[in-house]
């Protein structure tokens, strides 16, 4: 099996996939993109976010990125085809543009408006969403509402099908059914080179961290696969 590198959410850190860590019992770890984490008060640029993620790899790995960290592992993928295995790409098959900018910038203002720039509601809001313990990760890693901007920026030139096009290797493409970033999902298997779409029954945009165990074991049968073969697929285990 490859080992697995993961990229995080918009706003979020590496420490969101702790409980994937612990989960896989493989080789994997987890980056902190620019703005994010470790790496707070660095700019945010699309070309910054794929070069984070292929410094860390070590051997081609399967990368795996969820919602803002999906869009990043296609970019990385597109530019350093040569260190990734494999693409698991979770609740990020929206189409760049206004429907996605919009909501995202409106967002921002009106937390920053908050006396403490929307850290109360943000922490409410994972604490309400995710696991207990995965959420006190998540808070713990920090809550980078600031990036919003830079990301929202780096969108809006960003050709997210070309750049999935010119991925050669297998791409799995991880929905759940209730997940609103799933309305171009079509398109973007239509984009793949080899490519697999799976939805997950009754899973919202936060799947990977809510069904923690379901997920590990979509990214370890990846992780052993050699290429899916273009296909749709309805749950995690059936094909």
């Amino acid at each position: 099996m490859v080992p697995v590198v993961f990229v995080h959410g918009i706003r979020l850190s590496g420490a969101a996939w702790t409980e994937q860590l612990h989960l896989l019992g493989h080789p994997a770890k987890a980056v902190d993109l620019p703005g994010h984490g470790t790496r707070g008060g660095e700019r945010f640029t699309l070309a910054a976010a794929a070069d984070a993620v292929a410094e860390a790899i070590d051997e081609p790995a399967l990368v795996v990125g969820h919602s803002l960290g999906g869009y990043v592992a296609i970019a990385a993928a597109a530019k350093y085809p040569e260190r990734v295995a494999g693409l698991v790409v979770a609740g990020s098959t929206f189409l760049p543009g206004k429907a996605l900018e919009t909501p995202f910038r409106l967002a921002h203002r009106l937390l920053m408006r908050l006396p403490d720039q929307g850290e109360r509601l943000s922490r409410w809001q994972f604490r309400s969403a995710l696991p207990p313990k995965l959420a006190e990760a998540v808070i713990g890693g920090g809550i980078a509402t600031e990036v919003i901007p830079d990301v929202a920026e780096a969108f809006a030139g960003f050709d997210v099908l070309a750049d999935l096009a010119a991925y050669p290797g297998p791409t799995w493409l991880v929905n759940g059914s209730r997940d609103h970033f799933r309305r171009h999902e079509r398109r973007f298997l239509d984009a793949c080179a080899d490519g697999r779409l799976i939805n997950v029954p009754k899973a919202g945009h936060y799947l990977p961290m809510v069904r923690g165990k379901e997920f590990a074991r979509l990214v370890l049968d990846a992780a052993r696969s050699p290429a899916p073969g273009k296909s749709e697929a309805a749950g995690v285990a059936s094909g």
